[in-house]
């Protein structure tokens, strides 16, 4: 037999193994969906559409992935599941064909102040390996160069069995770090302001401290009265030198207060670990407001904000220190890198070389190793979580995206679109939920969820390819060829907003004027200084109410009523209707059902296994204690009005007896931006991505403002959704006021009065305006990307 023919036979003679090529879901049921089935092609791309809150997130997210991790952790041993996150089997009657799930979503990565981008891809790693190794001079071993690591040194006697005999030696120790020992590693120091910690014509147990958490009420209390170094009774105006230090600067002391032992610490060491240790970003709001009013970070006079001590900063290569390679561009320090012929260390350099291009491939090239990572946009740090995956040899897995799209213009669009392919063509399942049609359109395999959101969603409208899509009767068919038109004409401007000298980041002092009474959109390329531009000179200034794109944070037992404001005036309606104190309408108050103080379920915790949650038997799911539901207001108990969707609520509260204009008002907002379909109390860990954006613009359009600054609020949303949130700033606009949009889709930009364009690339490339006009003009001209993708948008 010739070897063509055995191939051939065996090509023919198909394996069992071969005929797994589909992951199937039968009776899918988390969140909204309603029993579906599904059939997913293995080692295609399939793209999850539909409206915001229709199940896309349920479905590939909540289920798919959720088991195959589940799964995946179910292999370890009950001492390592102990330490992992505990997964309960999504409801789903049978999860056939699932493989390796990588998720790549969109949550912010860490909030250490310590994490960079170089240390949580492993960059920086690499590149402290490469100077131990060819830094002149030779400092010592990787570490030498690590910002986390202090340099210590020390000696000491120790005691050793040995031959029977007890024998003591005399040993030392030394450490080389590359942390400065001025900022501790941190690049920035802190100054506080000491009449923002006190008022010091008070004294202690007069309420001085005005920090929040210390009460003289509790522990602190007591620590301060039984401490002795000063007399809590005396303005501290009226403290000695040393009781003032003592209370300010003393180090941890051993004390004993009525029989307990216990440490005294002063008030800036203590403040310094348990506040200024963490990121920002990561605070409660009150501690955030504390920490904006009494503290200001200055960089390090030491290390010039590197982080390094000198002698991590004294070894270079080619005249460049690691500080100064952290600091570069990374497509100017793959470069460099590249620019390295060193034969004994020619894999590392080629490892850090295929890691710095997978940046500029992704289109993160204009970021620096340096930059912390909690200052990355939801988009920038999910590209960089992609770092990791691109040169990984692993194959047949199946890679889950949420949005890879977000943050990117649609000429970075393109280069996303590629690498989407190219993770597919090594052999892996890509599965993609997403909103945008240039990305939809390379999808092998289309599901379509909906027809509308919440409870009106969960079922499969359309299953099949892109081109099928387009011809089909569902929503997100009929709304793919939307195109918004320029507008014949646009708004006159009534003021302008004048920048000048705008040099954060990568800007180059940037002039320019913002007219004031229209509808701006601030565009470019991803990390052209959109964001520096605006945030940087605008946000912040009186009467501007600006919406970011930072997560709202939630438990389980908060939802859109109690984020929103909205249980407040309702909570007041009910009491003053029944008579009765307003606490006893709170879940989380004197009103909560005591046998599950509130929760509506039960949680066991089965320690390394899912812990089970189990509707309370009591109130079956209300939350609420029975004689509280005993009050009515309009014929409904305050579980039931929970219970509404905000369209239903808006009637209720509208007029009749329940009338409640304080909370109209808000549920006027919550529909305006599209939630009319969301439960007030529905929990606010299940709602998509797309719905939290919407609950916290409708949160921040209550604010008072003449600016509303509004950075990429088309996140998250359907094509359906857009003009819906064009219809809301067409309404804030004509309301006289201000709106400024940092954004990159198309219709936003065909719609606007006025376009400021920055570039023309990313980074040290860009943070120049390269256009200001109306986006008739910008279409006209074509002189910038976005003119040219522009005018290809609206077909002119």
């Amino acid at each position: 037999m010739s070897m063509t023919s055995g191939t051939t036979t065996r090509a023919q003679a198909q394996r069992p193994a071969d005929s797994h090529d589909l992951i199937r879901v039968q009776g899918a049921r988390a969140n909204n969906l309603k029993d579906i089935t599904v059939e997913l092609p293995k080692r295609r791309l399939t793209a999850f559409t539909g409206v915001s809150g229709s199940g896309k997130s349920s479905l590939v997210f909540g289920t798919i992935a959720a088991e195959s991790q589940r799964l995946i952790n179910e292999t370890y041993s009950a001492f390592v599941q102990g330490f992992m996150p505990t997964l309960a089997r999504p409801e789903v009657d049978v999860l056939d064909g699932l493989t390796t799930a990588i998720i790549v979503d969109q949550e912010r990565m860490g909030a250490n102040p310590r994490s960079t981008v170089g240390t949580v891809t492993d960059a920086y790693a690499m590149l402290r390996i490469v100077f131990s190794r060819l830094g002149r001079p030779h400092i010592g071993s990787p570490q030498a160069f690590s910002f986390n690591v202090a340099s210590a040194s020390g000696a000491g006697a120790v005691t050793l069995e040995r031959h029977g005999q007890t024998v003591r030696e005399r040993r030392t120790f030394s450490v080389t770090g590359g942390m400065c020992p001025r900022c501790e590693g941190m690049g920035s120091v802190t100054d506080l302001d000491l009449t923002q910690l006190y008022d010091d014509s008070k004294s202690l147990n007069d309420g001085a401290l005005t920090i929040p958490g210390y009460s003289m009420d509790g522990w602190f209390g007591r620590i301060f009265s039984g401490a002795g170094f000063f007399d809590p009774d005396k303005p501290i105006s009226s403290f000695t030198k040393r009781e003032l230090h003592d209370l300010l600067y003393k180090e941890p002391t051993k004390i004993k207060v009525d029989n307990i032992n216990l440490t005294y610490e002063g008030l800036i060491p203590k403040i310094q670990k348990s506040m200024l240790s963490k990121d920002r970003e990561a605070m409660q709001p009150h501690i955030r407001a504390f920490v904006d009013r009494a503290v200001t970070f200055t960089t390090c006079p030491e290390c010039g904000g590197t982080r390094l001590n000198e002698a991590a900063r004294s070894s270079k290569i080619a005249g460049i220190s690691i500080a100064d390679a952290s600091a570069m561009q990374i497509s100017d320090l793959a470069g460099w890198v590249r620019g390295l012929d060193e034969p004994t260390v020619a894999p590392l350099l080629e490892a850090l070389q295929q890691t710095l291009e997978s940046f500029v491939e992704i289109g993160l090239g204009y970021l620096s190793l340096d930059r912390p990572t909690g200052t990355l946009s939801g988009g920038e740090a999910q590209r960089t979580k992609m770092i990791r995956h691109l040169s990984s040899p692993l194959t047949d897995i199946t890679y889950v995206f949420d949005e890879p799209t977000v943050g990117l213009h649609p000429h970075d669009i393109d280069r996303m679109n590629t690498l989407l392919l190219k993770l597919r063509d090594k052999g892996n399942t890509v599965l993609v939920v997403e909103h945008k049609p240039q990305t939809i359109a390379i999808a092998d395999h289309v599901v379509d969820l909906g027809p509308g959101a919440g409870t009106a969603g969960g079922e499969v409208c359309f299953e099949g390819t892109f081109e099928g899509l387009r011809a089909s009767d569902t929503l997100t068919g009929r709304h793919l060829d939307d195109r918004a038109s320029l507008k014949n004409a646009v708004r006159p401007a009534t003021g302008t907003l004048e920048i000048r000298g705008a040099s954060e980041h990568n800007l180059r002092s940037v002039d320019v004027d913002i007219p004031l009474g229209m509808l701006v959109v601030v565009t470019g390329v991803a990390g052209s200084g959109k964001s520096s531009l605006i945030h940087g000179s605008v946000s912040g200034l009186g009467g501007v109410v600006t919406v970011d794109q930072s997560a709202i944070r939630g438990s389980r037992r908060s939802n859109p009523a109690t984020y929103s404001g909205l249980l407040d005036p309702i909570r007041k309606a009910f009491a003053k209707a029944n008579g009765v104190k307003p606490a006893l309408f709170s879940a989380n108050s004197e009103g909560a059902c005591p046998n599950c103080n509130g929760a509506g379920v039960i949680f066991t915790d089965l320690a390394m296994m899912a812990g089970v949650a189990t509707t309370c038997e009591v109130c079956e799911g209300k939350r609420f204690e029975a004689s509280v539901l005993e009050y009515r207001l309009g014929g409904r108990d305050i579980s039931q009005v929970l219970a509404m969707p905000v369209s239903e609520a808006r009637e209720f509260f509208g007029a009749g007896e329940a009338h409640t204009p304080a909370a109209r008002v808000v549920l006027d907002r919550l529909a305006d931006v599209g939630l009319g379909y969301l439960s007030l109390g529905q929990p606010l860990t299940t709602l998509s991505g797309g719905e939290r954006q919407r609950l916290k613009l409708a949160i921040h359009m209550g604010e008072k403002g003449e600016v509303y600054v509004l950075d990429e609020p088309t996140n998250g949303l359907h094509l359906a959704d857009v003009e819906q949130l064009l219809g809301l700033l067409d309404r804030l606009v004509d309301s006289g006021k201000s709106v400024i949009v940092v954004e990159h889709h198309q219709s936003v930009m065909a719609h606007a009065d006025w376009i400021i364009d920055l570039g023309p690339g990313a980074g040290h490339d860009g943070g120049r305006v390269v256009f200001a006009g109306t986006p008739a003009d910008l279409v006209a001209a074509r002189s910038t990307l976005t003119g040219q993708y522009l005018a290809s948008y609206v077909g002119a």
